[in-house]
């Protein structure tokens, strides 16, 4: 039988079952697979594009990806949806990138499978999650519980890990906004709940995308707390970088490396209080004055040899980690703002930065303020 599905299937180019999918439902708000494979399609287009990948192999590969599920041997075999596009593609003359990327785009698969291995199939791979998620989420059919019928907890680990792993430096919150920005209205409509009393708020596209692009980001995150504790990274660390507000995943990869390895150095513990202290003394100026501590340091209102030890100190460190913030070297910045705890702990037992005189103590609190920034701009330390 198999044989003859592969003889029977060869006869009909792959590209040719695209008209077939459009009478093929994808889900009711969210359309036909073809629907599906024209936004997944833009959407590999465009991030082709901004990592550097051919953009038009990624948005061929994604016209094709769906079209091996309406061949003879996939309809007898349906776990080879991929394997089997692959193969046609390659057989049919497609760039052998494109082929690849038919199969690989599908990686993880299962729990400890990798990702994609190719440059195409990661692009593909990303865009193709991003509209599963999307989609489901705005037609209201995101997990509850333990269901999870469209299993989107394993898509968002898979796009999480295919963007860490690969490196991609890609904005997911831009993103998901752009996912969130192909989809039919009538989807985003479709995920809206009556209120108790039967009514039906009213719709605005743009409110309703930015609440599920909030809701989409989250839950790539919580997906995300679970890879790095499997591997061994604190929760306390991942929340550090998670303050600090990274714009990619593979960015925020990086700073969690780099936090994990500065936490074990033997300053780390010291200058994690110091921040902490810190942090409570610039909220409660805030709960007090109704303000943050803001303004230049005025190095003429210091009093005691520690605040312009400091002040030096912070200025050194920032003049020396210039070149490290360019490279992205989030280890090397942190191993070069722990040289800075000598300073600081002699700062907290010599000075009281509460000082009676209103602008003492302002300056005080702007000199704490910019180390703070130092430190937070890694990772906000004041949590581990």
């Amino acid at each position: 039988d198999a044989k003859f599905f592969w003889d029977e299937d060869l006869k009909t180019p792959l590209a040719s079952y695209q008209e077939a999918l459009k009478n093929v439902t994808y889900q009711q708000s969210l359309g036909s697979l073809w629907d599906k494979t024209v936004r997944v399609a833009e959407l590999a287009r465009v991030i082709a594009g901004r990592v550097g990948v051919d953009a038009g192999a990624a948005t061929r590969a994604a016209s094709l990806a769906k079209c091996d599920l309406l061949t003879r041997m996939v309809g007898e075999f349906p776990e080879l949806q991929g394997v089997m596009g692959r193969y046609y593609a390659s057989r049919q003359g497609e760039p052998e990138a494109v082929a690849f990327a038919l199969d690989s785009f599908y990686q993880p698969r299962f729990a400890g499978d990798a990702i994609a291995a190719d440059a195409v199939g990661q692009v593909l791979s990303v865009a193709e999650r991003l509209d599963t998620l999307a989609g489901i989420f705005a037609v209201g059919l995101k997990p509850s519980g333990s269901k999870d019928p469209f299993a989107l907890r394993r898509a968002a680990l898979g796009l999480a890990r295919t963007l860490v792993e690969a490196g991609l430096e890609i904005d997911l919150d831009a993103a998901f906004a752009e996912a969130l920005e192909l989809l039919p209205e009538a989807a985003l409509q479709a995920g809206i709940k009556p209120a108790k009393d039967g009514s039906v708020p009213p719709f605005d596209a743009g409110q309703r995308r930015a609440a599920l692009r909030r809701e989409l980001h989250e839950f790539v995150l919580d997906r995300l707390r679970g890879y790095y504790a499997e591997r061994g990274f604190d929760g306390q660390s991942f929340e550090a970088v998670l303050a600090a507000a990274p714009v990619s995943l593979a960015d925020f990869d990086r700073r969690l490396r780099a936090l994990a390895d500065f936490s074990r150095r033997p300053e780390a513990a010291s200058l994690a209080a110091a921040n902490k202290r810190v942090a409570n003394l610039l909220r409660k100026q805030v709960e007090e004055s109704g303000s943050a501590a803001a303004g230049a340091v005025d190095a003429a209102r210091f009093e005691l040899p520690a605040e312009h030890a400091l002040a030096e100190a912070l200025e050194a460190a920032d003049r020396d980690n210039s070149g490290a913030w360019v490279q992205r070297d989030y280890g090397r910045v942190l191993e070069r703002l722990a040289q800075l705890q000598g300073p600081v702990d002699a700062f907290f037992d010599a000075v009281l930065v509460n000082a009676e005189d209103p602008a003492i103590r302002a300056n005080r609190l702007a000199l704490l303020a910019r180390l703070k920034a130092q430190f937070s701009a890694v990772a906000d330390i004041a949590l581990l």
